[in-house]
């Protein structure tokens, strides 16, 4: 019922903002998504009163650092281990605490672990299986999909072999006509030259269907409303086609295709608690723990760093990097090496960036409600405004 645009109201909007000016002593920076993968700002928010101060056009070095230089009084900031933050702040306020967060150290430290499985994969696998995959057990979607790996193993073998004869790396991106990024990866050993099927709605079913198999109930629409009842959410045609492949596999004097869970699975399974696992599980455990002792090596190395920072208790984190520095996870101990100052004090410090994730979430909600409206200064205008009143 006002005589007014929605354009006049955006502009009062933006005239009434107005960046904060009072002292800061404690805040935490970070990034966030103009457009995912695109283009990018910082946020930067007071940890005191828990209110965000500024946004600030990208994520740049030199934008960080000019912002960082206007506020001598901070004495404490905590930020995200990537996109430059600790080396702006080295440069504006080399005498400000800098304090890595909490939560990506967590996700830092369980990612180094999945790595670490990732890269053990080929020795799982053969450790699980045992045998050659028999391509007559295959459906038509995994008989694509060992196809596919059978052109990688080929692929992977003439690399290295390249790799073996001499043979710089660019010289095999011409003679072969892959990608640098690819021969990279297959002679770090990053890319995975493992063959398994696709994960399915009955993996956590397959010991139960395996054991009423063994009890003589064959009956596949017998054993689907059994599973149904139980809470089983998945169609009767799965069942049926395990049954078949089951007969098929016995016929074939085999066990059936033996299947190599997924680096995720196998991380968690051997991260979780041994009584919270079903008996196949705590078996495929087993065998892994016996034939890649290097992963329980590593298992323990990311328990005791994720213990230290639950138990706020820095102690031994010297002697920790030392030891995870010789171990599959070592490029995450070297990274926790050259930002020690930083995780140090995360582990033992008050602060956390968590404030800011959460402001984050609180931009993201504010800039879909825009409708494409939401420039730099409008975004700043409704965020601290709105912070501020």
């Amino acid at each position: 019922m006002m005589p007014v645009s929605k354009d006049t109201l955006l502009r009062v909007v933006r005239r009434r903002a107005v960046e904060r000016s009072d002292a800061l002593h404690v805040v935490g920076i970070d990034d966030f998504a103009f457009r995912r993968g695109q283009t990018y700002g910082t946020i930067v928010c007071d940890l005191e009163r828990r209110q965000p101060v500024a946004l600030l056009p990208d994520r740049a070095l030199e934008t960080s650092r000019a912002w960082l230089a206007r506020h001598p009084s901070i004495s404490v900031i905590s930020r995200d281990r990537g996109g430059g933050y600790g080396e702006a702040i080295a440069k504006a306020l080399p005498d400000a605490e800098q304090v890595a967060d909490r939560w990506h150290l967590m996700e830092n430290a369980s990612r180094a672990f999945l790595d670490a499985v990732n890269r053990s994969m080929r020795q799982i696998r053969q450790a699980v299986a045992g045998k050659v995959v028999d391509p007559k057990l295959l459906t038509s979607a995994e008989k694509l999909q060992y196809e596919g790996y059978l052109r990688r193993q080929e692929t992977n073998k003439a690399i290295l072999q390249l790799s073996k004869d001499g043979v710089f790396i660019r010289q095999i991106v011409r003679q072969t006509g892959h990608s640098r990024k690819l021969v990279r990866d297959v002679l770090r050993g990053q890319r995975l030259d493992v063959f398994r099927t696709r994960p399915s709605s009955l993996d956590s079913w397959l010991p139960w269907l395996n054991e009423r198999w063994d009890s003589g109930a064959r009956n596949a629409l017998a054993l689907w409303r059994e599973m149904r009842a139980e809470g089983f959410s998945g169609q009767s045609g799965v069942v049926s086609h395990w049954a078949q492949r089951r007969r098929l596999a016995e016929k074939a004097n085999q066990t059936g295709l033996a299947r190599t869970p997924s680096a995720r699975v196998l991380a968690r399974l051997m991260t979780s608690a041994r009584q919270e696992l079903a008996k196949s599980e705590a078996i495929l455990v087993a065998v892994i723990e016996e034939t890649v002792p290097e992963l329980v090596v590593a298992r323990k190395a990311i328990g005791d760093f994720q213990a230290m920072i639950r138990s706020k208790s820095a102690a031994q984190l010297d002697t920790w990097i030392e030891r995870a520095q010789g171990s599959l996870i070592s490029s995450f101990a070297n990274g926790v090496a050259r930002d020690l100052v930083a995780v140090r004090n995360a582990i033992t410090s008050p602060w956390s960036n968590g404030q800011t994730e959460g402001q984050i979430t609180r931009l993201k909600l504010i800039k879909r409600q825009m409708y494409g409206r939401a420039k730099l200064d409008l975004l700043q205008a409704r965020l601290l405004g709105a912070s501020s009143a």
